[in-house]
């Protein structure tokens, strides 16, 4: 009997081990796709839009084919992707040109910046900007372009940054540049869409309540890294440990305005993903009635 209680631990030790790998592999190298519907009295027909962000150099098969047909299958009319499409700690950006390469034959692809390219400007002193655009892309940064898609009127604008409120202006909180932004960017009848690598302000320091702008495309947070059942994330950047609010639909108070979180596509942290498969994120912006 002893033997045989031996041999069922060793075996639900085997089950538990396979488990925690099989885990870690497809929180690298899987591939899930999330969809909202966002409904608002400014549009009339049904726009799709595709949700990229923290790349940070991944691959999904060869030359990423598997993660250009899975937003190919989508069917999207606007590609965003916000931000840490490269890495930083690493010099070479041939995955991010040969990415957006790939997605430009698919839809219009817009990109904001995120640390990662910052710090990588900062590090090799490369002109990001004209990286990507020469390999397909618009770059947004604390710029917006006013579009049309399927005869809807679409304000597209994209920053980097923690967009804190003017009231933190006087106290040198917030920045100057970045409020004169959002505020030329909010002042418009169009639907308005932003791309903005970093989610706290919006829904930590209430910015999705006090800027007026309809949907916030965000990332940074990586899903809380590691996602735990029953308890989600384990950490993010700026809100710290079990942060509550680090991947999905949040809206505003009024039920007017509402930030898309994406759990991302990688990462560059020492401890990888867990239970944590990367995402693609589709948002539905679609007619109130």
């Amino acid at each position: 009997m002893k033997h045989l209680h031996k041999w069922i631990w060793i075996v639900l030790m085997f089950f538990i081990a396979a488990g925690i790998c099989y885990e870690f592999w497809i929180s690298k190298y899987g591939l899930e796709v999330t969809s909202y519907t966002i409904t608002s009295e400014k549009i009339d027909e049904d726009i799709r839009i595709v949700q990229l962000t923290d790349l940070h150099n991944s691959v999904f098969g060869e030359n990423n084919d598997k993660l250009v047909q899975k937003v190919r299958d989508q069917s999207p009319d606007l590609i965003l992707i916000t931000g840490d499409l490269l890495d930083s700690s690493k010099k070479s950006t041939d995955i991010a040109v040969n990415l957006i390469q790939a997605l430009k034959n698919i839809a219009s692809v817009y990109i904001s910046y995120g640390n990662h390219e910052v710090e990588y400007v900062q590090t090799y002193g490369t002109d990001i900007k004209v990286l990507y655009e020469a390999a397909g892309a618009v770059v947004l940064d604390k710029t917006y372009e006013d579009i049309q898609i399927k005869g809807q009127q679409i304000r597209l604008g994209g920053i980097y940054g923690y967009c804190l409120l003017a009231k933190y202006l006087a106290s040198n909180e917030a920045n100057e540049e970045e409020c004169a932004f959002l505020s030329d960017f909010q002042n418009t009848e169009s639907y308005t869409v932003l791309m903005c690598h970093m989610p706290a302000c919006w829904i930590v320091n209430d910015g999705i309540n006090e800027w007026s702008v309809d949907c916030v495309f965000a990332g940074h947070a990586h899903g809380g890294q590691i996602r735990l059942p029953l308890l989600g994330g384990l950490w993010a950047p700026d809100q710290g440990w079990f942060p509550g609010k680090e991947s999905g639909l949040y809206y505003s108070d009024d039920l007017g305005r509402g930030m898309v979180l994406s759990r991302g596509l990688g990462s560059t942290e020492k401890i990888p993903r867990f239970n944590n498969m990367p995402e693609i994120v589709v948002a539905d912006i679609a007619s109130a009635d």
